[in-house]
Formats: C-alpha cells, structure tokens, sequence
C-alpha cells in the first residue's frame, strides 16, 4: 500500500480525454455544429446529405439540451451553429425552388468557417477546464458509506451571534467502512444531502474565490463513491477516527476523495462545517449559514483574527470528539455505536483547519496523532505538540509567505514526538483537496501533479503516516514519505 505506482507517460492524456466531462446529447450538438460548418468545403454531392443530417441532429440536440438543462460551455457551440446555419441552409433552399444554388466565395466562406469551428472549440476547452469532478475509485477493501449529523454544545454560546441564548452547532459528515451495496445503487452527492443543497454549497464556494457561480454548475452535479446511510461493515471491528478540519471558508465536503480513501482502508472521518466560518451551511432546519469571516487587507489585523477563528475551530474539534465518543458508547443513537475506536484519533485539517488541527492537539490528549495540510500555525506554538504530527506543504516559491515555514519548523521541532514535514514539488495550496479535480488545471491555482496525481499523493502519503501512528503497523514510513518529496524529520530531544 505505501508503495507509490509509476504512472504512464500517457496519463495526463487521459486525464484531458476523461475530463471533457460532456453528455452524449452535448456531444452530439458539437459534432453536428462542426458538420455543419464543414459541409461547405465537401464535394457538390455531399453536401446536401450532410448539411441535412447534421441540421437535424443539432437541432435534435439542443432539443434536449433545452429540457434537460443548457451549460453554459455549450453556448460557444451554439453560437457557432446559429451564424453557420443560415449560410449552410441557403443553397439548399434555392435549389429546391430551382434557382441556381448560392454560395460565398471560398476567400469570405474560409474565414467564417474558421471563426465558427474555432468558437465551437471552446466548448470542449470549457468542459475540460470546468469539469463535472470525476472522483477516483478508492483502493481499499471496503465499500464506503456517509452519513451526516448535527450536534449543539449546550454549554458554549455561539459568538458569532448577538443572541445569548443562541449555541455553537457544527454539522458533522462521517464516512467510514461500509457493506457493499447492491448494483445500481444511488450515489451520494457532492456537496450536499440534496441537489439543492449542494447548489447552494456550490455557489457560495464561488463566491468565496470571486468566481461566476455558473462556471462551476458542473460540481454540484457531481456523485461520490459513498452511499448514504450504508449498513456499516460487517465483522464488528472498530475502526480508528479522523476528525478533519476544513480550510477558511471551506467545507466538510471539501476533501471528499481523500476521505472516502481512508474510509475504503478503515477509517471513520469524521468532517466540519463551521458555522459562519464555512462558505455555507446548511442545517437541519432548512436554515442557511453564510459566512461572516473576512479578511481585512491588515496582515497584523488579520493575524488576530485568524488566531480567534482557529480557537473556535480547535473548540469545535474536541466538541466532535467528545459527540463522537459518546456516539461510541451508545449515549447518542447511530449505526456506528460500538464501532468508533475512540482510544486511536487523529485529527487533521487543511489550511486555517491544519492550524486547529495543531492546536486542538495541544490542548487536548485524547488525539493520538496530527496532519496538517498545508496550514499556516496560527496561534500559539506552545505547549509543546505531544503526538506524532506530518505536515504536508506545497512547492515553496517566492510568492510563499516568509514566514510559514519557519514557523512550522519551530512548532514540529518543539514537539515531543516525532514529526515530519514533507514538502511535494509540483504541489499548491488547493492540491490538498478536492479543487484540482474541477478547476482549471492552472499551476498556480492547483499545481501541476494533474487531476490523478494530485489525491493520490496526499491520500498516500496520510495513509502510510495514519498506518503506522495509529495502527502501529511496521514500516519504513520516512522512506515512503520521502518518495514523494522533500522530507525533513524532527526528533524529540530525548531521543536525538
């Protein structure tokens, strides 16, 4: 399992011919667009049949397309269809009437025709750019099931809210090992229980990163390998827990493909919105939660505020644990009760949620272990961690803050137990989730380990660290972390 694949040469091609993410319907309107156009150019006998067939199934198509729903990648199609088709259907006309059949000399047709053909092609570049996320297989023996629960602290006010009676609620996503399900079972959506909820999610996320809501109306369209409340995994093991963290303004979906890797190996995630902090939650209710976080252009200013935010974020953490350890004990009702092995946790998060992670650790024993994906240490970085921690950082560049990785250092050094910071060449900030799976595949927005390589690295390489933490299976886990990039490993004093 710690091994790392080689991956073919040819790889990425099929990441591009695989993320074109087109229905056939789509499919269709294209091809019958670019008939259409290329028609003009065939010899006298042909046109007509082709210009006919290739009218009908564009029209055929964008039938559908209007029932079922028009994407916004598909309007360069169209487009180029709308000024194509007068010029294609014109002869055709003329010659039944019997009037001499007219066409555009070829030094006026070749200009339009290369402006048609070449808006159509920005179809496909849209669609492959902005897919609908494909997610990867998960590897391990088991089938994956999610469900998602909400859970108030009575004891600790919401200050987020003017309102005092008014108490911190988290909604919670668990995935963990499950049965497998029968042929033909419905998958879960990406991003939400519902479709609407996950649009909802969606749009606020674009919103989070300044985009146009519709450029990614494929995401929400997205299903997952989980299965909704899924019978848990016969044999009554128990399985160890990881609790993640999303970053500042994510969600608890936001790494779906690395949590249902380490569900599929027997693991239980367990994910957190954090309400006014995630881009949007919705609760139980119906009720949406926006965020109310902001930065405000001052890095000190910010700085502060960030160490606030990771405090709730850390309180919310050990809340989850507790909910979690109660769920285990049969206190609360779930399929899971006496499943959860509570005594094995760690704790993870990405980005402001890797901070948390770090800090909840610090201020609470019963994690056994810390993964912190790409996440700045706001707060203090003291007490001394006492658990076995990897930290995952992208490429460090010039445009990298200064001081981030100086500050990582000294928070791994200070640690009592051995840490590793491994820092992926080819690796951005969004590599750690689930981003470069439907955003463009742009280096400086996703890295450039590619839509495959990218949640392979990271679930490999928190696999082997959890492996070996909290399962205490043999193994070489700096040489197989070190495969993967730069690798330095700090030693407790007491042990150097």
């Amino acid at each position: 399992m710690w091994r790392r694949v080689p991956r073919p040469e040819d790889g990425r091609v099929t990441e591009i011919i695989a993320g074109l993410s087109m229905s056939p319907p789509e499919l269709l309107a294209l091809l019958g667009g670019v008939a259409l156009v290329v028609a003009r150019w065939l010899p006298p006998a042909a046109r007509p049949p082709v210009t006919i067939a290739a009218g009908a199934v564009l029209v055929a198509s964008a039938i559908v397309l209007s029932v079922v729903g028009i994407h916004w990648q598909m309007l360069p199609v169209l487009a180029g269809a709308a000024v194509a088709l007068p010029f294609a259907l014109l002869p055709l006309r003329r010659r039944r009437t019997g009037r001499p059949a007219w066409r555009a000399r070829w030094w006026l047709a070749l200009p339009g025709s290369v402006a048609c053909v070449g808006l159509m092609a920005a179809t496909p570049v849209a669609a492959w750019a902005f897919p609908v996320p494909v997610f990867p297989e998960p590897s391990g023996p088991f089938a994956v099931g999610t469900s998602v629960v909400q859970w108030t602290d009575p004891r600790r006010p919401e200050t987020f809210t003017a309102d005092p009676h008014d108490r911190r609620t988290v909604v919670v996503q668990l995935w963990y090992p499950a049965q497998k399900s029968p042929a033909g079972t419905q998958r879960a959506q990406y991003l939400g229980r519902t479709e609407e909820e996950a649009r909802t999610v969606s749009k606020a996320l674009a919103r989070e990163v300044g985009l146009p809501g519709f450029l990614v109306d494929g995401v929400p369209r997205a299903r997952t390998h989980s299965v909704f409340d899924a019978p848990v995994a016969g044999g009554g093991e128990r399985f160890p827990v990881v609790l993640f963290s999303p970053g500042s303004g994510g969600v608890r979906t936001q790494n779906t493909a690395w949590a249902e890797e380490l569900a599929g190996h027997g693991y239980v995630v367990a994910a957190l919105d954090h309400p006014y902090d995630s881009a949007a939650v919705v609760l139980a209710d119906g009720r949406t939660i926006q965020t109310k976080i902001a930065s405000t252009g001052d890095r000190d200013e910010d700085d502060k505020l960030a160490v606030d935010w990771t405090a709730v974020r850390a309180a919310d953490l050990r809340f989850v644990l507790s909910r979690l350890d109660h769920l285990d004990r049969g206190e609360l009702t779930g399929p899971l009760t006496g499943r959860l092995d509570t005594g094995r946790v760690a704790v993870t998060g990405h980005s402001m949620g890797g901070a948390a992670a770090l800090q909840a650790a610090r201020q609470d024993p019963r994690f056994d272990a810390v993964i912190d994906l790409d996440g700045y240490p706001h707060g203090p970085t003291t007490p001394a961690l006492h658990q076995p921690t990897l930290a995952l950082t992208q490429a460090v560049t010039p445009a990298t803050d200064p001081r981030y990785i100086p500050r990582l250092t000294e928070a791994l050094k200070l640690s009592t137990a051995t840490s590793y910071r491994l820092t992926i060449p080819g690796a951005g900030h969004l590599t750690f989730m689930d981003g470069p799976l439907y955003l463009p595949p742009v280096p400086s927005i996703v890295g450039s380990l590619g839509r495959t390589e990218s949640p392979h690295v990271v679930a490999a390489t928190t696999l082997a660290f959890l492996e070996t933490t909290l399962r205490h299976k043999p193994g070489d886990l700096a040489g197989v972390l070190s495969t993967y990039g730069d690798l330095s490993v700090h030693q407790p004093d007491n042990s150097r």
